[in-house]
C-alpha cells in the first residue's frame, strides 16, 4: 500500500481539541501527516515522522483540513449579472430572481448543466474545498428536479432536494397544489439521488405549514433535514428546523432571542473528545450578504450562546456567485465579529457538523486525507490577506490535485 508523508509543516490545524496548543483548532507546530489509502494514519512531530513511499515538503507552510462547504447551488443555467448590477444601483434583493434561473435551467440540456456543475466544483476544489453540498431547486418540475440531483450526484455525495425553493410561475395561484406535487411525485423521483431535503422558508416562498409538510415527507423517506431560514426577515424557519431535528438551519440573518435560545437548547456533549456542540448548526452565508448589501448575521451572538456555527458559500447565480471559502472566512472575520480561529473552524469542522460528518473537516487518524497547504505560515493569513490566492496545494482523498 502506497504511503505519502506531508512533512515540514510549520502550523497544522487539526480541529482536534486538546492536541498541540489546545483550543478548537488543535494547533501543532513543526508537524507531519502520514497518509495511506486516502486516510490519515499518523500525525506527529516532523522529527518523528515515519518513512513513506513519497514525501511532500511544504517548507514550513500552514496546513489545514479541506474546507467543507455545506450549502451550494451548482446545478443551473444562465447568470444574473444584470440583477447584481441592479442591486448595486440600489434595487433591494427579494429572492424573486430565482424564477429567471428556473426558466434557463429548464431550457438547458443535461450537458450544459453538467458542465456548469463540474466547472464550479473544480473552481471550489482549487480554492481548498474538498467536501461540498449541492442542492437542486432550479428545475421545479418532477423531471427537472430529478435530473438536477442526478447531475449533482456526479460531483458530490452530499446532495439536497430543494424542490421547495420557490413556487414556480405555473403554480403561483395554487401553492397548495405545488406542495402536493413536491411531497408526492417530485419527492419520489428525487429521493433516490438525495441525502437531504430542504425548504426555502421565507416570505414570498414557503410558510411554516408548507415547510413542515415538505420536510416531514422528506424525513419519511429517509432524508435528513436542512432549512433555508430567516434570511429576508424574522420568521418560523429556525425554530421549525430545531423542532424537526434539522442538521442545519442556513442564513440566520434575522434572529429573535427565541430563535437563538432554540438553537442553544440542542447543545449536547457526546463525550467523544470533540467537545459540546449543538445538534442543529447555524450555517452562515456571508457571501449572500456581500452580494445583496444586506445586514450580516450576528455570529458573535450565536457563538456566545453556545451555538455551533458553520460557514458556507451559498454559491448560486443570483445572490452569492462565489465558490471561495477563503473569501467567506475573511468576510466572517471582518463583518461578523468572528475571530480568525472561529472562522477557520466554522469553514472546516463546522461545515462537517452541518453535514453530520466526522470523517472530514478534521485531521486525525481515520479521517479522510483532505489537506490544504497555504502559501502562508499561519491560518491567520486567510483573513489577514483577503483576496490573495493563498491555496498552494490541495490533497483530496490523499491525492494531490
Amino acid at each position: 500500500m502506497s504511503s505519502l508523508l506531508v512533512d515540514n509543516i510549520g502550523e497544522l490545524v487539526t480541529n482536534v481539541p486538546g492536541h498541540g496548543e489546545g483550543g478548537p483548532l488543535g494547533l501543532r507546530r513543526r508537524a507531519a501527516v502520514l497518509v495511506e489509502a486516502g486516510e490519515v494514519v499518523w500525525i506527529g512531530p516532523a522529527r518523528d515522522a515515519p518513512a513513506a513511499d513519497r514525501r511532500i515538503d511544504v517548507g514550513g507552510a500552514a496546513v489545514l483540513p479541506g474546507f467543507v462547504d455545506s450549502h451550494a447551488h451548482l446545478v443551473f443555467a444562465g447568470d444574473r449579472a444584470a440583477e447584481f448590477a441592479a442591486r448595486m444601483s440600489g434595487q433591494p434583493y427579494t429572492g424573486g430572481g430565482i424564477r429567471t434561473t428556473v426558466a434557463a435551467t429548464r431550457a438547458a440540456a443535461d450537458d450544459e448543466l453538467r458542465g456548469t456543475a463540474r466547472r464550479l466544483r473544480g473552481e471550489a476544489l482549487r480554492q481548498g474545498t474538498t467536501t461540498i453540498e449541492v442542492k437542486s431547486g432550479y428545475g421545479l418540475t418532477v423531471t427537472d428536479e430529478a435530473r438536477s440531483l442526478r447531475i449533482a450526484a456526479e460531483v458530490t455525495d452530499e446532495t439536497t432536494f430543494l424542490g421547495a425553493h420557490v413556487v414556480p410561475a405555473e403554480y403561483a395561484d395554487r401553492p397548495d397544489d405545488y406542495v402536493g406535487l413536491v411531497c408526492g411525485p417530485m419527492l419520489a423521483a428525487a429521493a433516490p439521488y438525495a441525502r437531504w431535503v430542504d425548504v426555502f422558508c421565507e416570505r414570498g416562498a414557503f410558510d411554516a405549514d408548507h415547510t413542515r409538510a415538505i420536510l416531514t415527507c422528506g424525513q419519511a423517506v429517509g432524508l435528513g433535514v436542512r432549512v433555508h431560514a430567516n434570511q429576508l426577515g424574522p420568521g418560523p424557519g429556525v425554530r421549525l428546523g430545531v423542532e424537526l431535528g434539522a442538521a442545519s438551519v442556513d442564513h440566520c440573518t434575522h434572529l429573535t432571542d427565541a430563535d437563538v435560545d432554540a438553537l442553544a437548547s440542542t447543545r449536547v456533549d457526546p463525550g467523544d473528545g470533540d467537545g459540546p456542540h449543538t445538534t442543529t448548526v447555524a450555517t452562515l452565508l456571508p457571501g449572500a450578504e456581500f452580494s445583496t448589501r444586506s445586514p450580516y448575521p450576528d455570529a458573535r451572538r450565536l457563538l456566545d450562546a453556545g451555538v455551533t456555527v458553520a460557514l458556507a458559500t451559498d454559491c448560486n447565480p443570483g445572490s452569492s456567485y462565489t465558490s471561495s471559502m477563503p473569501f467567506c472566512v475573511a468576510l466572517a472575520v471582518r463583518e461578523m465579529r468572528m475571530t480568525p480561529a472561529e472562522a477557520v473552524w466554522a469553514a472546516t469542522a463546522g461545515g462537517a457538523r452541518a453535514l453530520r460528518r466526522d470523517d472530514v473537516g478534521v485531521l486525525r487518524p481515520g479521517a479522510r486525507a483532505d489537506l490544504v497547504v497555504l502559501d502562508a505560515p499561519s491560518h491567520l493569513h486567510l483573513a489577514y490577506r483577503p483576496g490573495v490566492p493563498l491555496i498552494r496545494q490541495v490533497l483530496h482523498n490523499g491525492v494531490p490535485q
